[in-house]
């Protein structure tokens, strides 16, 4: 593993532990070169995985990508982190059990919603309305009378 600070290739493994929901390995790394220390994280990935967009455009698929745009939605969100990494975790591994190396993202989108309507409405409401395109205040009042009846049933 390179060292991020330096560059250098010769860094050593201090220490290998699981991550609390056991999907990843947490390595703590020491440079030879300057003394850094940093963590990497290994994780298993089943298959390559292939977004195509509403464009047609074929792109690999980017957990961080995902990562970011849910955390993004989640900012300032009394929603403890375990809780997000689970539910990304569980998105990814939906994604690479689907049988199928070419994912929509439309497909991804939903997926996405879903799980954060579960988990908060607020962010479900942040991350639809950069998703589904809102244009105006009177898309939000849509979109939450659409949430209120679902709730309601």
């Amino acid at each position: 593993m390179r060292c991020p600070f330096c560059g250098n290739d010769d860094t050593q493994v201090k220490d290998s532990r699981p991550t609390d929901d056991n999907s990843a390995i947490r390595r703590r790394r020491f440079c030879t070169g300057c003394g850094a220390r940093f963590t990497t994280f290994e994780r298993v990935q089943l298959r390559e995985l292939t977004v195509v967009k509403k464009s047609g455009r074929r792109v690999p698929f980017d957990r961080d990508k995902l990562e970011r745009s849910i955390n993004l939605s989640l900012r300032k969100r009394p929603v403890e982190r375990e809780r997000i990494d689970r539910m990304i975790n569980g998105i990814v591994r939906q994604l690479e059990s689907m049988g199928d190396s070419e994912i929509s993202s439309d497909t991804v989108g939903e997926m996405i919603m879903e799980a954060l309507k579960a988990l908060d409405t607020v962010a479900y409401v942040r991350f639809a309305s950069v998703y589904r395109n809102f244009r105006e205040a009177k898309d939000f009042e849509e979109f939450a009378a659409s949430i209120e009846k679902t709730e309601d049933a």
